[in-house]
């Protein structure tokens, strides 16, 4: 085994643990699960069957990452925030084969207590807020806060909000990191270092 796992922790025969991945107190992995290097699942997670947990992921404690979530390299999932796979759920009507697919997108940060509705892709390095309720896409580098969320600005790679309006053009320069924004319409990108 070339991952960590606590004797407390069950993995389900089957399943894919990449190198240097800790498997914390109480969690549980099903077999289907495709994990990565470098992931830690904290205390009390579980990760469904039909999951892919990219490289270098970080799922805080309480969290259940469902059937039907793909995350991407680098991505963090804070304290007891919530992914759905059914949009209308009910006991007593079985709905195993309508789960939605739900894409968090390379770098992104998934609040404490946030909630991630069913079907929605959350564009690389954006940034929920503690709490917020997801309900449509979300763009990349967007700050999105309030329930259900809005978006209030942009984020840099780094995790620091970028001067920028929500829409239209302009640049900005990460404080910490020098590295350069361009907003065009409603997307931003980063730009290419100057050399």
């Amino acid at each position: 085994m070339d991952h960590y796992q606590h004797p407390s922790a069950i993995v389900d025969e089957g399943a894919v643990i990449g190198e240097g991945s800790r498997v914390w107190h109480f969690t549980h992995v099903c077999g289907g699960a495709r994990i990565g290097m470098g992931v830690s699942l904290g205390q009390n997670v579980f990760v469904g069957n039909k999951v892919v947990i990219g490289d270098h992921c970080k799922v805080q404690n309480n969290v259940s990452v469902y059937d039907n979530v793909t995350l991407e390299e680098g991505v963090f999932c804070g304290p007891s925030m919530v992914f759905t796979n059914v949009y209308n759920p009910r006991a007593l009507v079985e709905r195993k084969s309508e789960y939605r697919d739900t894409t968090v997108r390379r770098g992104a940060t998934l609040g404490a207590n946030c909630t991630i509705v069913c079907g929605v892709t959350i564009g690389e390095f954006a940034f929920i807020g503690a709490g917020a309720v997801i309900t449509e896409d979300v763009p990349a580098y967007a700050l999105m806060v309030g329930v259900p969320a809005r978006q209030i600005g942009w984020m840099s790679e780094f995790g620091e909000r970028l001067d920028l309006p929500l829409e239209g053009e302009g640049e900005a320069v990460c404080a910490h990191t020098g590295t350069r924004y361009a907003l065009k319409g409603k997307a931003l990108r980063q730009l290419e270092p100057v050399t």
